[in-house]
C-alpha cells in the first residue's frame, strides 16, 4: 500500500463501510422492532375486541363466530375456562397451547397481557385476555405467527446486502476517479521532482486547476526554473572567477620570471616589480570581494548598528580615498553634507561608499569630477556618489548589481573590475534594510543612491 490513491481509497472505503454498517444495523433493528411492536399492538387490540364481544354476549354462537373470524389466517384464537381447559380454538393442533397454558396457571391475570417470548425462536406471539361474564370466567388467548416477521427480516437482510454491495461498487468507482483526478497529477509531479534531483531542470508539468494541486505544480515549475538559473549562474560564476584569478596569476608568474633576469637594470626590474605589485593588489581585492559575497550567501556576516556623525563619516572616507583620485587627476568633491546622526554599521556602510567611489574612480576619465553627498529625506538617510564617466545603458542598469556581471566583459582589464563591487554594495545595503538605485546615461555619467 505505497500509492497515495490506495491509501486514500482504503481509508475512505473502511470509514464508509464502518459508517454504513452501523447505519444498516441501526435501521435493521429499528425496522424489525417497529414491525414486532406493530404486530403485538394489533394482536393486543384484536384480543381485547374479542374479549369485549365475548363479555357482552357469551353464547355458543358468539364463541363460534370468534373462532370462525380467526380461522385460516396468520392469527389463531383459543378460549379457555377458569381451569385452563380449552373451550374452543382455531388451531390445527391444540398442543401448541400447552406451554402457554402452563404459564397461565403460574400467573393470575387481571388485565390484557403480552407474554414475553422471543420471536426469533418462538413460532407465535401470544397475548392473553381474561374475561368474566355471568359466573363464567376464563382467558381468551391470541396467537400471531412470527413467520411474517422472519420473512421481513430476511427481505431486509437481502436488501441491505444488496445496498452494501452497491456501496462497494460505488466506492470502487470513486477510487478510480481519485486515481485519475488526484493521484495522476501527483505522480507526474513526483516524476518531475525526481528529474530535478537528477539535475534535469527542464520539466514539463501541465497547468492544473486553481487549487492546491495547481499551486504545487506552479511551485515545482518555479523551483525548476530557479534551479536552472542558479546552475547557469554557478557555471558563469566559476568561469568568471577562474578567468579573473587566472589572469593576474599569469601576470604574476610571467613578470616574476622576467624580473629574475640578471641582465635587467634596476629601473627595468622596478617596473616589473611594480606590475607584479599591481596584479597582486588586484588579486587581493578579488579574493576579498569573493569572501564578502560568500559570507553574505551563507548569512555569516553581522550588521551591528551604532549612531555616528554623517559629516565626520563622509570626511573620513574622502580623506582615505583622496590620494587615489589625485593620482588619476580626478576631482573628488563633497556636496550637501550637513551634520546629522546616522544609525548603521559604520564599517559596513564605509564598505558600501568605498565600493561606489572605487567604481566611480575606475570608470571616470582624468580631469572629470566625482561628487559625494549625504543628506536626510524625511526619515531616510540618503547617500549619493555621482560621476561623469562612461555611463550605463538603460537595459543594463538592473543587472549591474548581479554577481560577476560587467556591462562589457572585454573592458574588465582596462577598467579593473571583476563584477563583484556593486553586488557587494547591494547585499550590504539590503542587510541594513535599505535600497540602492542608479540613474545613468551613456557618456554622461551615473548617480548611485543609497537609501537607509
Amino acid at each position: 500500500m505505497n500509492k497515495i490513491s490506495t491509501k486514500l481509497a482504503a481509508s475512505f472505503i473502511i470509514s464508509f463501510l464502518i459508517l454504513d454498517t452501523l447505519l444498516m444495523v441501526y435501521l435493521h433493528q429499528t425496522i424489525t422492532h417497529a414491525r414486532v411492536d406493530e404486530e403485538l399492538d394489533r394482536l393486543l387490540k384484536t384480543g381485547s375486541n374479542h374479549r369485549n364481544v365475548l363479555e357482552d354476549n357469551y353464547t355458543e354462537t358468539t364463541l363460534h363466530h370468534i373462532i370462525l373470524m380467526e380461522s385460516g389466517g396468520e392469527r389463531d384464537v383459543a378460549i379457555l375456562d377458569d381451569r385452563g381447559n380449552i373451550v374452543q380454538h382455531s388451531l390445527d393442533n391444540e398442543e401448541i397451547l400447552t406451554p402457554y397454558v402452563s404459564e397461565l396457571h403460574d400467573t393470575q391475570l387481571t388485565e390484557d397481557t403480552i407474554l414475553p417470548v422471543d420471536w426469533e425462536t418462538s413460532p407465535y406471539l401470544v397475548s392473553m385476555h381474561p374475561y368474566e361474564v355471568k359466573g363464567n370466567s376464563g382467558t381468551l388467548v391470541m396467537l400471531q405467527s412470527t413467520i411474517p416477521i422472519r420473512q421481513l427480516v430476511n427481505q431486509l437482510n437481502a436488501h441491505f446486502l444488496l445496498a452494501g454491495g452497491g456501496s462497494i461498487v460505488v466506492l470502487f468507482i470513486v477510487y478510480l476517479l481519485l486515481s485519475k483526478w488526484l493521484t495522476r497529477p501527483l505522480i507526474r509531479m513526483k516524476e518531475a521532482t525526481e528529474q530535478i534531483s537528477e539535475g534535469l531542470y527542464d520539466v514539463d508539468l501541465p497547468k492544473l486547476s486553481n487549487d492546491e494541486l495547481g499551486e504545487l505544480a506552479a511551485s515545482i515549475r518555479k523551483l525548476s526554473n530557479d534551479l536552472s538559473r542558479v546552475k547557469r549562474e554557478r557555471k558563469e560564476f566559476l568561469a568568471s572567477v577562474s578567468h579573473e584569478m587566472g589572469t593576474p596569476l599569469t601576470y604574476l608568474i610571467g613578470y616574476a620570471k622576467v624580473a629574475q633576469r640578471t641582465e635587467l637594470n634596476d629601473t627595468e626590474r622596478f617596473d616589473y616589480l611594480s606590475i607584479i605589485e599591481e596584479e597582486a593588489e588586484r588579486l587581493k581585492t578579488l579574493v576579498k570581494n569573493l569572501m564578502d559575497l560568500a559570507q553574505m550567501d551563507e548569512m555569516t556576516f553581522t550588521v551591528t548598528k551604532s549612531e555616528f556623525s554623517a559629516d565626520e563619516f563622509i570626511r573620513d572616507i574622502v580623506q582615505l580615498v583622496q590620494p587615489s583620485f589625485d593620482l588619476k587627476g580626478i576631482t573628488l568633491r563633497i556636496e550637501q553634507v550637513r551634520d546629522f546622526p546616522i544609525v548603521a554599521d559604520r564599517m559596513r556602510l564605509e564598505q558600501i561608499i568605498l565600493n561606489l567611489l572605487d567604481n566611480a574612480l575606475h570608470y571616470s576619465e582624468t580631469g572629470s569630477t566625482v561628487i559625494i553627498r549625504a543628506f536626510q529625506d524625511k526619515k531616510h538617510v540618503i547617500l549619493q556618489v555621482e560621476d561623469s564617466g562612461c555611463g550605463i545603458a538603460a537595459e543594463n542598469q538592473q543587472q549591474i548589481f548581479e554577481k560577476l556581471y560587467r556591462v562589457e566583459k572585454s573592458r574588465s582589464r582596462s577598467f579593473g573590475g571583476a563584477g563583484l563591487g556593486l553586488a557587494t554594495v547591494k547585499e550590504l545595503t539590503e542587510a541594513h534594510g535599505g535600497t540602492i538605485e542608479v540613474q545613468s546615461e551613456l557618456e554622461k555619467g551615473s548617480i548611485f543612491t543609497v537609501r537607509l
